[in-house]
């Protein structure tokens, strides 16, 4: 169905006046990224032009967009700025909370029962402020949002890193955290530092084995988890023209793996095909309008390098089926060279589960292409010799394939259909195995293969590859196999060949569905009361976080040197603590478990210099606040990739660190941390990294005249008597040097609605 039709008219309707204002302020042809960044601009029409990777610009966002395990922190933000009902069209999604044990019916049943005060108070506060509800079983946050929400050349934020699925549909849709989207809610601008400009050049047809997930999969191996930062990437040519709008929405949803602002494709007919398919037609005829606006301009593509500021060529004729990881979603391997990295390597070649859909892979197309291969087991008489699950993803596509047949299909060859929810994807899945301890392989559709990601096991290999080769190594249980190329033995002893996958884009009597789990908020939301239980263990208000005390800061201690890899995953972890997703508080007693301390190779396991002793985390963090210490984190590369979780960062605050010290930041996590009032700057030179010692006090001098663009510097004094002064640098424009001082964002946002 297609909401806020009004809304899509008056973005249309001005398209046309501001795509010529951005031509002339900026003297040239412009990509499809800059039309619609130019046409959300904050003040109106374009007066000049940005500087890419330099200039803090205000937007304007059409839509907001909150999952429930996010949106509870968000929404409990959005209460204190003062505002009777959200500025812009949101919706809230109820996805994260239910996990994967039994099946889809018994799942999500124990999901309402064990969640209840969470999704009571989510759609009270809801139908107060004028937030579209989809109650739990109405599917994942980003397949139900291309189904319903996306429209091309939109602008949408939401409270997940995956957001930019979208832009399957033409629409530039950011992942950020919830502060971020309370600011929008509430009214107010919302800032990005203008973007750099990737373009990806496809030519081409896909064909055989090959989908649209090899695709990304290949661009994670090129680019790699940092090389999208601060770039959204722009997919065009005729190769881009000839994928399936869902298949779009997948390579634009792990976009996030390499850490890029967003992606996006071109308006084209498959886009107008998808729209009228999700019964959407009078969106897709307002688009068809402003075509012309809704893609790059010709000059753009036929001289791609000099418009963007880095281009990639793909030929998708060319291009094989690929399997990325383990632990890291960018180690990329081609089919034909998987099976020689799994021996050499020595990663377990016995496949214990196959797992497809999510968020990234769980449309229609994905669904029945896997069900092919599935078929064919069932066929050729051979035996799933893996665990195998589906997760659909929405209600809509879940009834639609049942209908069809599909899922009765998948029973017959052993799966297990999982609920129309995130589940295993984001660590929601009580796992059956009989020994944790061995190290065993797994593989997915899904997008992040972080260690313990999936399960919270350091021992599982999670790889990452399309619905169809996982449903085929599902089949094989052997991840040296190549279904392109190798046989399987049957049941009746013979050598089988797996055919090629046969997909059907969009079904063919149609989508169909009985409930999909909408719930419109009341008219009238001012008598509707939100109740959070004081005594809650997974629901508590917020207290402002304190101002900057307008001092620089001495006698800090190191809390942590964390070594390699730092997600939001480590910093706080998601799978059993996602119940504490609304209790600041509790949730706090996770952060950083999941961090390696640089100076005993050890998880949650940090001196207090207090007492001399090593204890978790969070526990040594709170000893050091009750004793009124600041404390500092240190980082090392992209720290704080991955979820756009803002828990990451109001915890550090919450428990007194006083300012985050890494060699670089993943930019969402960079964002929330500002949000929060907190400090967040980077080496200068990242050698200094190795002079930070165990036991340092540390000063941090120059917030007296904190400024944008200049430097402050970090002293650390030993316990040998020696010292070490170094400059530290900071991305802080003005707006967000205020919200440093102000004790975070939220507390400006409260003054000005008072």
């Amino acid at each position: 169905m297609a909401f806020d039709l009004d809304m899509i008219k008056k973005v249309y309707d001005r398209y046309g006046a501001r795509v010529a204002a951005a031509r002339k302020a900026t003297g040239k042809p412009l990509t499809l990224t800059e039309k619609i960044l130019y046409a959300h601009l904050s003040e109106g029409e374009a007066h000049r032009a940005y500087g890419r990777g330099v200039d803090y610009v205000d937007f304007a966002p059409d839509r907001v967009a909150m999952q429930d395990a996010t949106a509870q922190m968000a929404l409990l933000q959005f209460m204190q700025a003062g505002r009777p009902q959200v500025a812009v069209p949101s919706t809230v999604h109820c996805d994260h909370l239910i996990q994967a044990k039994v099946g889809a019916d018994a799942d999500l049943q124990t999901a309402k029962d064990v969640n209840k005060e969470v999704y009571d108070f989510l759609a009270s506060v809801s139908d107060k402020y004028g937030i579209g509800f989809w109650k739990p079983g109405a599917g994942i946050i980003h397949q139900v949002v291309l189904e319903n929400y996306a429209f091309p050349g939109g602008m949408m934020i939401g409270t997940d890193s995956h957001t930019p699925n979208a832009g399957g549909l033409g629409m530039i849709a950011i992942g950020v955290g919830g502060a971020d989207a309370c600011d929008v809610m509430a009214g107010l601008p919302w800032e990005l530092k203008f973007p750099k400009l990737i373009g990806v050049h496809l030519t081409g047809k896909l064909s055989g084995w090959t989908s649209a997930k090899d695709v990304i999969l290949r661009v994670a191996g090129i680019l790699t988890v940092k090389g999208g930062t601060g770039a959204i990437v722009e997919y065009f040519g005729e190769g881009a023209r000839s994928l399936s709008a869902t298949g779009k929405g997948t390579i634009c949803n792990m976009g996030a793996e390499i850490g890029a602002t967003t992606s996006i494709f071109g308006y084209d007919e498959k886009a107008a095909a998808y729209l009228k398919g999700t019964k959407r037609e009078d969106i897709a005829a307002m688009a068809d309008a402003i075509a012309e606006h809704l893609t790059g301009d010709p000059e753009v593509y036929a001289n791609p390098s000099a418009y963007f500021d880095e281009v990639i060529e793909i030929n998708l004729s060319e291009l094989e089926p690929h399997v990325n990881g383990p632990f890291t979603p960018d180690l990329a391997w081609p089919i034909s060279k998987f099976a020689t990295a799994v021996k050499e390597n020595n990663w377990p070649a016995t496949l214990e589960v196959g797992l497809i859909g999510s968020c990234t892979n769980s449309s229609y197309e994905d669904i029945t292409s896997s069900a092919s291969i599935a078929k064919q087991a069932i066929d050729k008489h051979l035996k799933t010799k893996a665990e195998f699950t589906i997760t659909p993803g929405s209600e809509q596509v879940r009834y639609t394939v049942e209908r069809d047949g599909y899922l009765d299909t998948f029973a017959e060859m052993g799966g297990v259909v999982l609920a129309n929810a995130c589940g295993p994807c984001i660590g929601q899945w009580a796992r059956h195995t009989d020994d944790p301890s061995r190290k065993n392989s797994i593989i997915t559709s899904f997008n992040r293969n972080f260690a313990k990601r999936n399960d919270g096991n350091p021992n599982t290999h999670a790889f990452v590859a399309s619905p169809e080769i996982v449903t085929a190594f599902a089949i094989a249980g052997d991840l040296t196999f190549n279904p392109l190329t190798d046989t399987l033995t049957n049941e009746q002893g013979q050598q089988v060949k797996l055919d090629e996958p046969q997909g059907i884009e969009m079904p063919v009597k149609g989508y169909a569905v009985e409930d999909a789990g909408y719930q419109a908020p009341a008219e009238d939301g001012s008598s509707v009361n939100v109740k959070v239980d004081p005594n809650s263990s997974r629901l508590q208000l917020l207290d402002p976080f304190p101002a900057w005390e307008g001092t620089d800061l001495h006698g800090l201690r190191l809390l942590i040197k964390a070594k390699g890899k730092c997600t939001t995953d480590h910093i706080s972890m998601a799978g059993p603590w996602l119940k504490f997703r609304g209790h600041l508080d509790n949730i706090s007693n996770n952060m950083l478990i999941g961090a390696i301390n640089y100076f005993n190779g050890n998880a949650d396991s940090v001196k207090n210099e207090l007492t001399g002793e090593y204890g978790p985390v969070p526990a040594t963090q709170r000893a050091y606040k009750a004793a009124g210490i600041g404390t500092v984190v240190v980082g090392d590369e992209n720290y704080g990739e991955g979820s756009s979780r803002e828990h990451a960062a109001m915890e550090p605050r919450h428990l007194g660190v006083r300012a985050i010290l890494v060699k670089s930041f993943a930019r969402i996590h960079e964002t929330n941390l500002k949000k929060q009032g907190m400090l967040a700057i980077t080496f200068a030179d990242p050698a200094d990294y190795d002079q930070v010692q165990e036991d340092d006090s540390i000063d941090i001098n120059g917030l007296t005249s904190f400024a944008p663009g200049k430097p402050l510097s970090v002293t650390l004094h030993h316990s040998n008597g020696s010292s070490d002064t170094f400059t530290v640098n900071h991305t802080y424009n003005a707006q967000q040097i205020e919200w440093f001082k102000a004790g975070g964002a939220l507390n400006i946002i409260r003054r000005q609605m008072a």
